[in-house]
């Protein structure tokens, strides 16, 4: 059977990407954000979306950037986008979204791009579009432009427990502290501050008319075990939900067990389950 061709879209296909981005608000948040921010340019610096299906009739897409991200991705897409991005040097520092399409995409790319510093196949993708019914902490509140000199060590600890490398390993940090000022001036990063320093934090990482998605949560290691992460918790998707967006998301690794109950605590359901292929 041949294949419909894969090819970047633009503008002129900007209705019929935006409604498959409708149709998994949770699973292409991440795609669905840039391209609200940028649309489908051919001049887009930060990234590509690739389609598949015939024109005007896209069935798959496939974001190409900092990280790769299918979405809707049938099997015959996922074998078209492979064959393109099998030939082309990898750029990405990760593969991520729903699990199905990721690690049917990472099983072809494999061999061309590997291998991966890890695999983490089984994240759960939740969300809640209701107020937690737990109290929330009155001292997590948005951090101020004022304190990012005091929030940037909590965040660069919380990537590099996460993610297994440290932020400041590519330019210095430069990227990594630009993107955390973007988030705080626009009052999408929260933290709770005893004597001057961060004992948790979180930011809405994503943000699109469907939901706000939280990445980034962290309590420093000497306050773990002390129960405050749900009500911090409770006070990030409060807000997020009274002032950002109509709905709460975020994807966890499967042996978080800790952060699972908190999550759970505060009212998240499952919708769907991502994996993620870091280099």
């Amino acid at each position: 059977m041949l294949m419909a061709p894969v090819r970047q879209l633009g503008e002129t296909e900007r209705g019929a990407v935006e409604r498959l981005l409708d149709r998994d608000p949770f699973a292409a948040a991440q795609v669905a954000e840039r391209v609200a921010e940028h649309g489908l340019s051919w001049w887009r610096a930060d990234g590509r979306v690739l389609g598949y299906g015939a024109r005007r009739r896209v069935e798959s897409l496939c974001w190409l950037g900092g990280h790769v991200t299918p979405v809707h991705a049938s099997a015959p897409a996922i074998a078209a986008f492979a064959d393109l991005l099998g030939g082309e040097e990898r750029v990405c520092s990760s593969i991520v979204g729903s699990a199905d399409a990721v690690l049917a995409l990472w099983d072809r790319l494999a061999p061309h791009w590997g291998p991966a510093r890890d695999v983490r196949p089984n994240q759960p993708l939740l969300a809640t579009d209701v107020p937690p019914g737990i109290s929330a902490d009155p001292e997590v509140r948005p951090v101020r432009p004022a304190e990012l000199d005091r929030l940037f060590p909590a965040a660069v600890a919380m990537y590099t427990e996460e993610v297994g490398v440290s932020p400041l390993a590519e330019d210095g940090g430069h990227s990594y502290r630009r993107r955390l000022t973007d988030l705080v001036r626009a009052r999408r990063a929260y933290a709770r501050f005893v004597d001057g320093q961060v004992v948790f934090k979180a930011e809405l990482a994503v943000v699109t008319r469907r939901t706000a998605q939280v990445q980034g949560v962290w309590v420093d290691p000497a306050w773990r075990g002390r129960g405050i992460a749900a009500a911090a918790m409770a006070t990030v998707v409060r807000d997020a939900l009274d002032r950002v967006a109509p709905t709460v998301s975020l994807y966890v690794n499967d042996f978080n067990v800790p952060a699972r109950r908190v999550y759970a605590r505060c009212g998240f359901r499952p919708v769907g389950t991502f994996a993620t292929i870091l280099f």
